[in-house]
């Protein structure tokens, strides 16, 4: 047996137990770190298991997961908070309105093409609301394992929910927006989140100038 298969075995019945099923004996399931040193090395093994994830009642709501979408080598990723509901329904990234703002500032912008960088959510599921801390925390191992494998050289946040979740950073959105800040091993931006821009115009200049400072960070690397 696999350790893909041991580990979908044993993320199906960490879900059967979370929603009352009893065994004979208890199953230890260990903490996050040995649940985390589990996970594969592979993007390709790693997506195979997120999208068969049933550690929480997103899957009840859900079309498609997820996983994320370019170039496993890529110097940049995104990560935003959730799929939006044209993305759940296609089951790809870049769709919808604020898929087509987020796919402009990457081609216009940064001059890239939008398989040249990594793009990912906190959470991998589209719910019937927004996601919870719970849902982001059962998707946290997945993310960290994707940053891992990844190994960008800058990681770009789109929207408050998803900065302050990944760094924990209390800090005022507004007084750190644009500013390039430690994150782990790595550097992380953040900006504003494409539905943000699609309420408020007004916002896509300062956006503007966010990608610009990411072009210059990538050309002087």
């Amino acid at each position: 047996m696999t350790k893909a298969v041991k580990n979908k075995i044993l993320y199906q019945l960490n879900f059967l137990k979370s929603i009352g099923y009893d065994y004979h004996n208890n199953i230890d399931l260990g903490n996050n770190e040995i649940i985390d040193s589990s996970l594969p090395n592979n993007i390709n093994e790693l997506k195979d298991i997120v999208q068969n994830c049933y550690l929480c009642d997103l899957c009840k709501t859900r079309k498609n997961v997820l996983f994320g979408q370019g170039n496993s080598d890529a110097s940049i990723m995104f990560i935003l908070d959730e799929p939006s509901t044209s993305e759940d329904d296609i089951g790809e990234f870049y769709v919808g309105k604020s898929g087509e703002i987020l796919k402009n500032m990457i081609q216009n912008v940064l001059n890239l093409d939008i398989n040249d960088i990594f793009i990912t959510n906190i959470v991998k599921c589209r719910g019937h609301e927004s996601f919870t801390t719970a849902h982001a925390n059962s998707c946290s191992l997945y993310l960290s394992k994707q940053i891992e494998i990844i190994n960008p050289m800058l990681i770009v946040t789109f929207g408050e929910k998803a900065y302050k979740y990944l760094s924990n950073d209390k800090s005022n959105f507004e007084q750190i927006r644009g500013n390039i800040l430690p994150y782990k091993y790595y550097n992380i931006l953040p900006t504003f989140s494409p539905s943000i821009l699609l309420r408020n115009p007004s916002l896509k200049k300062q956006a503007y100038y966010d990608m610009l400072k990411i072009k210059s960070i990538m050309e002087i690397n």
